[in-house]
């Protein structure tokens, strides 16, 4: 099944990190959630547009099967997947780009993503855009670290932990255990 003109369809899927929310509109992926530990957490970071959505498997399926395997550890390119983040700013958009050019198992500063974005001096501006991305994962803000390179400010109801897991998915090819 596809999605018709004007509407939303929405799944939340178990993956081996937690649930998944997965939004998506005529023009591709429009909210996803971070692994979550129970469904209603998954429902919840798909923020308030999942109430006007159908839940309709068939139309999530394919966003489904590439999210599902990352999260398996396998060598998926999720740029490859559509997307239609409709709300934010034009830096915020310009900012969501970048991120997803960061290779999977790289990590890039917030300092690198401002100037990848076009304001070098915007790190604030950087770090307020992966707060609010609306595509975790897909926009893999979790490759986004500190000047440092530690980790600082990730989302979700697990937060860090979850951003480290990814990051060592990524660059040992497997799901890490808890």
């Amino acid at each position: 099944a596809t999605v018709a003109d004007n509407s939303l369809a929405y799944d939340v899927v178990e993956s081996a990190l937690g649930w998944v929310g997965i939004l998506v509109s005529p023009r591709g992926l429009r909210r996803t959630s971070l692994p979550e530990p129970t469904v209603e957490g998954a429902m919840s970071a798909l923020g308030p547009e999942v109430g006007r959505a159908a839940h309709d498997p068939g139309a999530v399926g394919p966003y489904v099967t590439e999210i599902a395997a990352y999260l398996r550890g396998e060598a998926v390119d999720l740029t490859r997947l559509p997307v239609d983040p409709h709300r934010g700013t034009d830096f915020f958009h310009r900012a969501w780009v970048a991120c997803r050019a960061i290779p999977a198992g790289e990590t890039r500063t917030y300092a690198w993503l401002a100037e990848a974005a076009g304001h070098p001096r915007a790190m604030r501006a950087a770090g307020q855009a992966m707060a609010r991305n609306p595509l975790p994962l897909v926009v893999p803000c979790h490759r986004v670290v500190g000047s440092d390179g530690g980790l600082h400010g990730f989302g979700g109801s697990v937060g860090l932990p979850l951003k480290r897991r990814l990051l060592e998915l990524e660059r040992r090819g497997g799901v890490v255990a808890a």
